[in-house]
């Protein structure tokens, strides 16, 4: 009887979990890709390839380019200055980012103060960090509230005058933004105005003369890997370059609500594989204990069928 109500409530788990993987395999191909719960959103057309936009937003890895020293940009109390004000003696981590960026770009700035934390060299003493907005309608002002923060963040005294937020016009940004290979576009904001930029994510290291020596791609960078590449940059050494694999700055559209498939399709086959494990183990578990149940059954019947022939 025991055997026989075990056997029942493993065919009904193992048919339940089937039919439960059965259903999701079924749903995916029509599920779309969606970020939010039902009736928050309007769902839109999907997109099953990389938007054409996005093609458009690349990191040209230009080892050994010399970037033009003599752009005129405005640090963050105004002042006039040119880019060679922070060259000639140390090595220069520059940032190409803009600072109403609410994205991707504090993550970079969060993820590069985290290593800096880490590193042994100080800015201003050993190397130089060069921030430029590629947002023309940024201020000053702007520049000082976002140097205020991530000053008050990397916390190391006396450090300030390596640290320079720049804000500049069209011309001299695009032309180092050119030389850097830095690609980016202006995209509609959720005001629908062209109000925000689609661009990846990186920071490069130049040496004292402004020639680009290593690019480092990502939101996240390793302290050991900038404490080497400031000493090679340092010493004018360039290196090689990287996997282009790159974390892009994009806001969807939000009148049409677009979203990239991708992500949607590795989410739904992730549940799906988690189903289907599910289900095996249950599967597996339920005939183990069926077996062990089998094998009891069968000693104990040998077990009575000795005592009775030996009694």
């Amino acid at each position: 009887m025991r055997e026989t109500i075990t056997r029942r409530t493993a065919a009904k788990t193992a048919g339940f979990v089937l039919s439960c993987a059965l259903i999701a395999l079924v749903a995916i191909p029509a599920c779309p890709a969606q970020s939010s719960w039902y009736g928050e959103k309007h769902i839109g057309p999907t997109a099953e390839q990389q938007p054409t936009m996005l093609k458009q937003i690349t990191i040209a890895q230009r080892l050994n380019q010399q970037i033009p020293l003599d752009l005129a940009f405005r640090d963050e109390t105004g002042k006039l200055v040119h880019l060679s004000d922070y060259f000639g003696k140390r090595p220069v981590i520059l940032s190409l980012v803009y600072y109403k960026c609410r994205i991707l770009c504090p993550e970079e700035l969060d993820g590069l103060v985290g290593a800096l934390e880490m590193v042994k060299f100080n800015p201003g003493r050993d190397f130089n960090l060069v921030f430029v907005s590629i947002d023309p309608t940024e201020t000053p002002a702007l520049a000082a509230q976002e140097k205020a923060l991530y000053m008050k963040r990397y916390g190391r005294p006396g450090t300030a005058n390596g640290w320079h937020f720049l804000t500049g016009q069209e011309p001299e940004i695009e032309k180092l933004a050119a030389a850097v290979g830095f690609g980016y576009v202006k995209v509609q904001g959720p005001d629908g105005k062209l109000s925000q930029y689609a661009h990846a994510s990186a920071i490069e290291l130049l040496t004292p003369q402004g020639r680009l020596s290593q690019y480092y791609l990502g939101v996240e960078y390793s302290p050991k890997d900038l404490d080497l590449g400031l000493v090679e940059a340092s010493h004018g050494t360039i290196g090689s370059p990287v996997d282009n694999l790159l974390t892009y700055c994009y806001r969807y559209d939000p009148a049409l609500n677009r979203h990239s498939l991708v992500i949607s399709r590795i989410v739904q086959a992730g549940c799906l594989l988690t189903v289907l494990l599910l289900g095996s183990y249950m599967i597996m578990s339920f005939r183990r204990d069926a077996l062990e149940a089998r094998l009891n059954r069968v000693t104990g019947n040998e077990g009575r069928t000795n005592t009775v022939v030996n009694g």
